[in-house]
């Protein structure tokens, strides 16, 4: 069961009224859930909207935030439980070792390397986890075709393609999370396509 889900996002509320609306259903949803959020601990942004969505549901939300970014005034000082850190690496580390499952909500260049991290990892095998991107309309759609090319170029396995988890409604990304079977555990790396 994912009890506890990181969710990787963007610090700004980006140009779509949509994916302040998308983070706000999402927080809301784990709350009612009763679901832990794990996230940067921004106030700023799509972070703040969420992390404010599950707080106001009464939800449960960790932030884990580098002192350099709590120094600039971006850090939530309302939430359950907020770890600051020394570095971008250990924020990682720490989302990862406290999250039971990672989503990403649109976003920019933080938010994909945190989210491709992830998919890295288990992709290797370093954790069983379920991953999904909430594709908020259609948000992700042009990446996701990029994915593609890269499987058909050889770079990707299909079934490393296939561990990625996509819905457009944070419902449907939620259960589809839960019911989540990782695939084997790669006992070698072909050199051919990786």
């Amino acid at each position: 069961m994912v009890q506890a889900v990181c969710v990787f996002c963007g610090s700004s509320p980006g140009a779509d009224p949509a994916y302040r609306e998308a983070a706000a259903a999402l927080g809301q949803l784990l709350a009612e859930l009763g679901k832990t959020l794990v996230y940067g601990g921004g106030s700023v942004g799509l972070m703040g909207v969420l992390a404010d969505a599950v707080m106001a549901q009464g939800g449960r939300v960790i932030g884990v935030i580098p002192q350099s970014l709590l120094d600039r005034e971006v850090g939530h000082t309302e939430l359950t439980e907020l770890h600051v850190v020394g570095s971008m690496h250990e924020r990682k580390a720490m989302m990862a070792e406290l999250a039971e499952g990672f989503l990403a909500l649109p976003g920019g260049i933080g938010t994909l390397e945190e989210f491709f991290e992830i998919w890295t990892w288990g992709q290797l095998g370093l954790h069983r986890k379920p991953f999904g991107l909430l594709d908020v309309e259609g948000f992700y759609q042009p990446m996701l075709a990029f994915l593609d090319r890269l499987v058909e170029q050889r770079f990707v396995r299909p079934e490393h393609r296939a561990m990625l988890i996509v819905a457009r409604q944070p419902v449907t990304l939620l259960a589809a999370m839960e019911a989540y079977t990782p695939p084997p555990v790669p006992k070698w790396i072909d050199r051919e396509a990786t």
